[in-house]
């Protein structure tokens, strides 16, 4: 081997996993230490339950609104998704500059935007205001936070927070935040209810799991490591369904903010009625895509068989498939830990990727430009 050779080697020899010395360099932005602490998000947001106060007409609402862009809505999705058969009010997630025609004094319309300076939902603000609708935010305390001003100055009911366990302060690493903030507020006005002892469950497992996954777990006992791996320069696919749809939606986020890899999600059933012609072309398809199946008991029974189904389609196209299951619980249990399983695998991809899992320079360009 020559002098060129041993170059080439060194420089394409893969990321170990294992080296947590190596990992820990790659993440000057503390996103590890934040996915870790999921659990202490939660915990925080329920001890800083009983100072949340709602008007009592922000109680009497038929239909919830959530406008929050990248990170900020993820925690409405998981909850639309998630907890759909518990909401007492259709909660629909619609950001951007526009306020639908429906939103009237019936209407619920959560503003929220972790950093507080998001443009579009705090653009819509003085519209919705004349609409008549009850208002409410949701938003971590700074001083330079336009929302929480707004919030105090017109005396808007809502969840401000103090970041606490959020050392990147990445809003899409914060959705023990987002998440819990918002049912809380979703609980105060009588639109949702929340077993206590459901919420001590979740952080018990989260604290169990982070043992799983986190970088000190060798690749050979750690799901996360051991999916990134088999991720590397490929195009992930993730496939779910019903309850779990907020996930696919967040992880989707998360694998293209901190892996900066692109991937995108399909849901079951309906990908069967349209997707499945499409596999074989093009033909790179076989090179590029990985198939990620999240999989739950909680399903309908029929979804279950359709998502074996439709693996072996995929196989049968030549594309990999891989699968997750997460262990039994109750919905919002198993969405709090697929949410924490795929926080530590978009990690590792990143990883894997020689990129800086917290950076999203492209995104403060176009925010830069945009101005």
């Amino acid at each position: 081997m020559d002098r060129c050779d041993k170059i080439c080697e060194f420089v394409i020899k893969p990321m170990n996993l294992d080296n947590t010395k190596k990992i820990y360099k790659m993440d000057p932005g503390l996103v590890a230490e934040s996915i870790g602490l999921l659990p202490e998000q939660i915990r925080q947001v329920r001890e800083d339950a009983p100072l949340v106060r709602i008007p009592e007409g922000h109680t009497q609402v038929r239909k919830i609104v959530l406008n929050g862009m990248g990170g900020s809505n993820l925690g409405g999705r998981i909850i639309k998704a998630c907890l759909a058969d518990k909401l007492k009010a259709p909660l629909d997630i619609v950001p951007g500059y526009e306020v639908p025609g429906y939103v009237d004094r019936k209407t619920l319309y959560i503003i929220s935007s972790y950093s507080g300076n998001t443009e579009e939902p705090l653009s819509v603000y003085e519209k919705v205001k004349k609409s008549g609708a009850k208002i409410m935010g949701i938003t971590s305390s700074h001083e330079k936070n336009k929302l929480e001003k707004l919030m105090i100055k017109d005396n808007i009911p809502g969840f401000i927070f103090k970041p606490l366990h959020n050392p990147s302060e990445q809003p899409r690493i914060g959705l023990g935040y987002s998440i819990f903030g918002l049912l809380i507020l979703l609980e105060k006005a009588g639109l949702l209810n929340l077993d206590e002892k459901e919420a001590e469950s979740i952080i018990k497992k989260l604290r169990d799991d982070n043992f799983i996954f986190r970088p000190e777990s060798e690749s050979q006992k750690n799901p996360a490591k051991k999916i990134a791996q088999e991720l590397k320069g490929k195009i992930p696919i993730l496939v779910g369904a019903e309850f779990l749809e907020g996930n696919l939606h967040t992880l989707r986020n998360q694998f293209c903010e901190n892996s900066k890899n692109f991937a995108d999600y399909l849901s079951l059933p309906e990908l069967n009625h349209y997707l499945l012609e499409s596999l074989s072309h093009p033909v790179a398809n076989k090179k590029n895509l990985v198939f990620l199946f999240l999989d739950s008991d909680k399903y309908h029974p029929r979804v279950q068989k359709r998502s074996e189904l439709t693996k072996q389609v995929a196989k049968k196209n030549g594309i990999k498939v891989l699968d997750y299951k997460t262990e039994k619980g109750s919905r919002l249990n198993q969405c709090a830990r697929v949410l924490q399983f795929g926080s530590w695998l978009s990690f590792y991809l990143g990883i894997l990727n020689n990129v800086n899992p917290s950076q999203i320079p492209w995104v403060d360009w176009f925010k830069k430009e945009l101005k």
